[in-house]
């Protein structure tokens, strides 16, 4: 098929799939109010791929000579890593800080695959390999957008999955047949699964033998029967572009999704009960996606870094020290984040068969930094803004001409700068900062793509330390 056009893809979602939005079933995620500014957001990587400006970052030749997505394209050195970082950096500024996801995060789940399923097949002598190669061909050939489902709902946090109250906190194969299998359980934090075509579900952590059941891994389309998609409400409250102008008409849909005893074919079905590889499957889309993550918070930090620069402009105190010393640390905190993140790409490696993978230590210590940074950067954005980003008035009062030029009299900053065009200012840090857009960005920061202690804990299993404590006992002359 090739590359799809935005049209395409928004008519490919209008295939009868089971989704719920506060309590109603959704007839069409295209036109409804809330979930089409998801759709018209993710068509961003499909206009990317016919604007003559996006073309050479966003499409690859095959070796058939057929172009497809760049998304597609299995990184086979340092550079195919940065050139993905830079996509998806581009894709996330044009969709104001908000990245497009939809296939982001299903191409790192097929990379995983591919690395994975040959010791799978190695081991067991099964045919995971096979099947993989397959399903990635069917979503590369034909442009598709792919989600993926891994957080399971877990339950009881200090428990393993066979040990729960019910044995359905962690998605498990509750059947197995002549044809495929029959899995059952709820994925949460499951991004984009309202508006792609495919979702990927992956098992959430390491397995012991008798958690068999649940070390499973499959594909399957998103209308398929016993899949049901429930929406959260989160940031769905109608908003105009003055009031929010980032997030007015951008969304990422959020779902808790359900496989109420759903059937997959064989062919879909990518680890089936092969306990000791779970562990691995996990970390290795986690490489992956930590990568993609820090690869889109590039201009998130700088969006952080430009509003305090225009804030402290507008308010008239761009020259006072306390404001410099906030700016330069905003400054250090994006630009050590985009450092770390260009490192993780060049010392990324290849496996045996020439798949390259980030470098898991700088992309740990990327995301880290980030995460850990995040609200402090937050703090000084919002000292230098003020606390108009909270009490300022609507796009309406200035509509009105019994009060709007008495706003924009007195609302002003610096010499030139009238109140109207204060307020915008503030509206966009508000919506950065501080309303449920702002708001998603922080959790997202502490939550998304694994915890602070996750990425701590990973820079502690990437860190080869033998070298500096030989170094140590070489200085303290007991080597």
């Amino acid at each position: 098929m090739g590359l799809r056009t935005p049209q395409q893809y928004i008519d490919s979602l209008k295939d009868g799939r089971t989704v719920y939005y506060r309590g109603e079933r959704v007839a069409d995620v295209t036109t409804h109010p809330v979930i089409k500014k998801a759709v018209h957001h993710a068509c961003l990587d499909f206009e990317m791929a016919e604007n003559p400006e996006y073309r050479d970052l966003a499409v690859v030749t095959g070796e058939d000579g057929q172009p497809y997505s760049r998304y597609y394209k299995i990184p086979a050195s340092t550079d195919d890593l940065l050139q993905r970082s830079r996509l998806i950096e581009t894709a996330t500024a044009l969709g104001k800080t908000l990245v497009v996801l939809v296939k982001e995060i299903g191409t790192d789940a097929l990379f995983a695959l591919h690395r994975v399923a040959r010791q799978v097949d190695q081991k067991y002598e099964t045919e995971y390999y096979r099947r993989v190669e397959a399903f990635y061909r069917h979503c590369r050939d034909n442009d598709l957008a792919v989600s993926v489902a891994q957080t399971d709902v877990k339950g009881d946090r200090g428990l393993g999955p066979r040990d729960q109250p019910h044995p359905d906190y962690y998605t498990r194969i509750v059947e197995r047949r002549p044809d495929g299998i029959v899995v059952r359980g709820a994925k949460i934090h499951t991004s984009c699964t309202t508006n792609v075509n495919e979702l990927i579900v992956l098992p959430t952590r390491a397995m012991a033998e008798a958690d068999a059941d649940y070390a499973v891994a499959f594909a399957i389309p998103v209308d398929t029967p016993g899949l049901k998609l429930v929406a959260s409400p989160y940031g769905g409250s109608p908003k105009n572009e003055f009031d929010a102008p980032l997030s007015a008409e951008r969304k990422m849909m959020e779902t808790i999704t359900i496989f109420d005893d759903v059937f997959v074919p064989w062919e879909r079905v990518f680890l089936a009960g092969e306990y000791d590889f779970a562990g691995p499957l996990a970390l290795g889309f986690v490489e992956y996606h930590r990568f993609t993550a820090v690869s889109y918070k590039l201009p998130l930090v700088d969006a952080l870094v430009g509003s305090a620069l225009l804030m402290a402009d507008l308010n008239g105190i761009a020259r006072a020290a306390h404001v410099r010393d906030k700016l330069i640390r905003l400054i250090s905190y994006a630009e050590t984040l985009r450092a770390l993140t260009e490192m993780a790409a060049l010392r990324g490696r290849g496996d045996e068969h020439g798949i390259f993978a980030p470098d898991p230590l700088t992309t740990n210590m990327a995301k880290y930094h980030f995460a850990h940074g995040y609200h402090e950067a937050l703090q000084h954005v919002q000292d230098i803004a003020g606390g108009m980003l909270v009490t300022g008035p609507g796009a309406e009062d200035f509509a009105n001409p019994e009060t709007g030029d008495l706003l924009r009299k007195y609302l002003g900053g610096r010499a030139g700068v009238d109140g109207e065009v204060r307020t915008r200012a503030m509206n966009m840090v508000s919506d950065l900062t501080t309303g449920d857009f702002g708001g998603y960005h922080a959790v997202l920061a502490i939550h998304a793509e694994g915890s602070l202690e996750a990425e701590k804990l990973m820079i502690s299993r990437a860190y080869d330390g033998r070298r500096a404590l030989e170094y140590a006992k070489k200085l303290a002359g007991i080597a």
